[in-house]
């Protein structure tokens, strides 16, 4: 069957193509399966990796966020050598990647050797979801199949977070915390065949230049200030270490602006953040995810360590939530498409607020009435704020310029995701180690109130980014970036 044939091709071949395009979507599903289920599997099994490997709270900390970071670091970069080198080459090297690093995070020997293998595990999947995207958006070149497509893809996250505690809890407490990792392997070794039997080769017309300066410097940027969250309980928030580390960071987030400013195709365009709805989204991302970040942290330590549940029975107590940010992203894209990004994102912020505000006073004996509740709150307001993420990103954006500004907000995410898990955790660890029941759960009202504030700060932004003068400067943006498409259109 030729590449032509396979993306839309003569009359005759009509149905086998459509079959194709749902498989390229199928395929494309399973590598994003396979990356957002890690995220909830290793949260309900960090009880028990701490255990076996002695860990600290610092330790359970890089445990999450070696993850997040690297896959943070490098989103951008494997998008744009995929456009390069090909898509179909770039994702399936990320598979097999992802496996490879899935594979010996199950053969870790310590602590140390988990977070080296958590960071290729991430490398790998950098290479899927972006890559994965660009595959679907030149499969799909019908725009009501494309919606489609798109709607696909985005229900695999919740379901994978639906997943994800479920399949997490019956294999640590059956087997063990090892084998949450065995569950990559074949799933990633399956979409890495079917995508060389079945997905085309594809490239960029013109691929963007890669910018290596301004990788690492980004590199540079969130290494040292993750690294001076997470150890400064450790090392004392006003010591040299950690002084020098967030001076570091400082520099680097100087020497990035200095630098992406000159570069003629950077790896962030600066001038994206003209637009207030394109800035408020990439707050709105950071802000929301570290809320989730924080929130499964902190949740998964308290059920398995001071309510004493096992790894299946904290799963199916978070379910409530995971099945709501399941159940509410097509209803908020549904209000986004008839009313706009503003109400599904004061909804989101709002149901995260009060979710979040729920559990600040938690104790041993919190009814488990109570963390339903608050679970489902939190859960319909995550699912809520996602969705129009994206959209407020590139409202206003021509489409050449979409593409770019729908990586930062995905890039946003995993910068949340990180520093929220980071955050909380140093606070938390500056009051207390986890020694005692009782002080542990008030030891965590401050990470509590922190993820009750990201709540707060997406209603405001919200508000803000859906204002008709973030719609304006969003418009002055698009013609400036892309002045030919708007005089075109005039003419």
């Amino acid at each position: 069957m030729s590449t032509e044939a396979i993306a839309g091709g003569s009359p005759s071949s009509g149905v086998l193509s459509r079959r194709r395009r749902i498989g390229v979507l199928l395929i494309c599903s399973m590598s994003l399966l396979v990356v957002s289920l890690d995220v909830t599997i290793v949260n309900v099994a960090l009880p028990s990796i701490g255990r076996d490997f002695h860990a600290s709270l610092s330790g359970l900390q890089w445990t999450v966020d070696a993850y997040t970071l690297v896959l943070a670091s490098f989103l951008m970069l494997s998008g744009s050598t995929a456009d390069r080198l090909g898509r179909r080459r770039t994702f399936v090297t990320g598979l097999f990647i992802f496996v490879a690093g899935s594979l010996l995070c199950s053969l870790a020997p310590n602590l140390t050797g988990l977070i080296i293998f958590r960071m290729l595990q991430a490398l790998g999947g950098s290479m899927l979801n972006p890559v994965a995207m660009s595959i679907i958006t030149n499969t799909f070149t019908d725009p009501k199949e494309r919606a489609q497509a798109i709607g696909v893809w985005a229900a695999v996250i919740g379901f994978s977070m639906a997943l994800g505690p479920i399949v997490g809890g019956v294999l640590v407490d059956a087997v063990g915390w090892r084998s949450i990792f065995w569950i990559n392997v074949p799933i990633g070794l399956l979409a890495a065949f079917l995508a060389l039997r079945f997905v085309p080769e594809s490239k960029a017309v013109r691929a963007r230049k890669v910018d290596w300066r301004g990788q690492g410097i980004v590199i540079v940027l969130l290494a040292s200030l993750t690294f001076g969250i997470i150890q400064a309980p450790s090392y004392g928030w006003t010591s040299a270490s950690t002084l020098v580390v967030f001076l570091l960071a400082f520099v680097a987030l100087v020497a990035l602006v200095t630098w992406e400013r000159r570069c003629d195709e950077p790896l962030i365009n600066l001038r994206f953040f003209r637009s207030a709805p394109f800035s408020t989204a990439t707050l709105i991302a950071v802000a929301s995810f570290a809320a989730l970040g924080g929130f499964l942290f902190l949740n998964t330590l308290y059920l398995q360590e001071v309510r004493g549940l096992s790894a299946l029975g904290a799963g199916l107590d978070t379910l409530p939530m995971a099945a709501m940010t399941l159940i509410m992203p097509p209803i908020s894209g549904i209000l986004v498409g008839r009313r706009g990004a503003r109400l599904p994102l004061l909804l989101g912020g709002v149901g995260i607020l009060a979710g979040s505000a729920l559990l600040v006073r938690l104790s041993v004996a919190t009814p488990f009435s109570w963390l339903f509740l608050a679970y489902v709150v939190f859960g319909v307001g995550f699912g809520f704020v996602n969705p129009p993420i994206t959209n407020a990103a590139v409202s206003g954006m021509p489409r050449a310029q979409a593409g770019v500004a729908s990586a930062i907000a995905s890039t946003s995410r995993q910068v949340g995701a990180t520093l929220g898990v980071a955050i909380v955790g140093a606070l938390v660890g500056s009051k207390i180690g986890v020694t005692s029941k009782v002080t542990f759960t008030t030891a965590t009202r401050v990470g509590w109130w922190l993820v009750t504030g990201c709540g707060a700060l997406v209603v405001v932004l919200g508000l803000v980014g859906t204002s008709t003068w973030a719609h304006a400067s969003a418009r002055r943006t698009a013609v400036e970036l892309n002045p030919e498409y708007f005089e075109g259109r005039a003419a």
